[in-house]
């Protein structure tokens, strides 16, 4: 039998860092991201790991530049404004194409807004949030075991398509604890031929994200964008629940997606032919799935805490094959039972 642990979000998204050979923390402590980064601090040096607590959120991404150019399997996490701030070396850090992991325990906002949980960082999470032409890959835990077992995969992926990985997850689900299945530490690493270990018998290895060379720069863009469409073929990522004789598509996403999922279950009792579609890659966005679903339903819904970010994702993939409704709370998480208000009064109005 499987052993069973307790553990906060926060903790399990770092354990499973760890497992999957991350060695090198760069951060600063923001809510509700602190125990992460409190963490690293306690875990690292007993497992000859580096963490540092930089001086600022600009510091300390350009240390996992600098980390990650290494090969290492290297991490920072930050809360909305830290994530902000981040984002200049997120998009260096994409043009180096160096693997790594970047968490967002996403709160409330714009500006210092509060430390309320949020998913209005979808935009950033989603449209690369830097300058310039590129994209990273976004996934959301909706569980604690998921906090875990996606930072592992996380960096599979990094380290796949040199791509930094951003993980998303709200606050609570930072906070919150669950009993979880402790994975094994992976011990099996890709070869990373690019990093700068030092160049004895061989070229030396530069990564450089300066580019005044317009046709250079316009070969390297084409050549992240040829990697971005791939990752696009090959990693769409959703779970469906109830969708077989589905009249109503509820899309939800993270801790929110869990809440839903009871207000599909109630809705199903009174007679409503509702499912589920929970996205767990928010780039790419599981439109795929989406657009499958739009041929079979009636309607969708999505169910967000913000004003409306990733329902625009939504109106793309159903591509006007049927309406799209939209329901968001702001720093309040919805219970089931307003959930379920809501899909019944959708029903009622038609007619499903």
């Amino acid at each position: 039998m499987e052993e069973r642990v307790l553990m906060k979000g926060n903790e399990a998204l770092a354990e499973g860092a760890i497992r999957a050979g991350c060695r090198a923390f760069f951060g600063y402590p923001i809510t509700p991201s602190s125990e992460l980064a409190e963490y690293m601090a306690r875990t690292m040096p007993k497992i000859g790991g580096v963490f540092v607590q930089a001086e600022s959120e600009l510091a300390a991404i350009n240390m996992v530049y600098g980390g990650a150019s290494t090969g290492a399997r290297v991490m920072t996490a930050s809360s909305g404004p830290g994530l902000s701030l981040k984002q200049e070396g997120i998009s260096f850090i994409a043009e180096g194409e160096l693997p790594c992991l970047i968490v967002n325990l996403s709160r409330g906002g714009p500006g210092l807004g509060g430390i309320q949980p949020s998913q209005a960082d979808y935009f950033q999470a989603t449209r690369g949030g830097g300058h310039g032409d590129y994209r990273t890959l976004v996934l959301a835990p909706s569980g604690v075991q998921e906090m875990m077992d996606l930072a592992m995969e996380g960096y599979d992926l990094a380290d796949r398509y040199r791509t930094p990985v951003l993980i998303m997850a709200e606050g609570t689900l930072g906070q919150m604890m669950e009993p979880i299945i402790l994975r094994e530490p992976v011990t099996q690493f890709v070869d990373k031929p690019w990093a700068t270990t030092g160049c004895v018998g061989r070229k030396p290895n530069v990564v450089n994200t300066l580019h005044l060379d317009p046709e250079f720069l316009e070969k390297r863009n084409r050549h992240l964008d040829a990697k971005y469409k791939e990752i696009q073929a090959n990693e769409q990522r959703a779970e469906t629940f109830m969708m077989e004789d589905a009249d109503l598509a509820v899309m939800a996403f993270g801790i929110i997606a869990r809440i839903a999922k009871r207000s599909v279950m109630e809705a199903r009792k009174q007679g409503i032919k509702v499912g589920l579609i929970r996205p767990i890659t928010l780039w790419p966005f599981p439109e795929r799935v989406v657009a499958g679903a739009a041929r079979k339903v009636r309607r969708f819904l999505s169910i967000e805490v913000s004003m409306g970010q990733m329902v625009e994702d939504i109106r793309l993939a159903v591509n006007g094959q049927v309406p799209v409704d939209f329901y968001g709370r702001i720093g309040i998480t919805p219970n089931p039972e307003e959930l379920t208000r809501e899909i019944m009064r959708i029903a009622e109005r038609e007619g499903f």
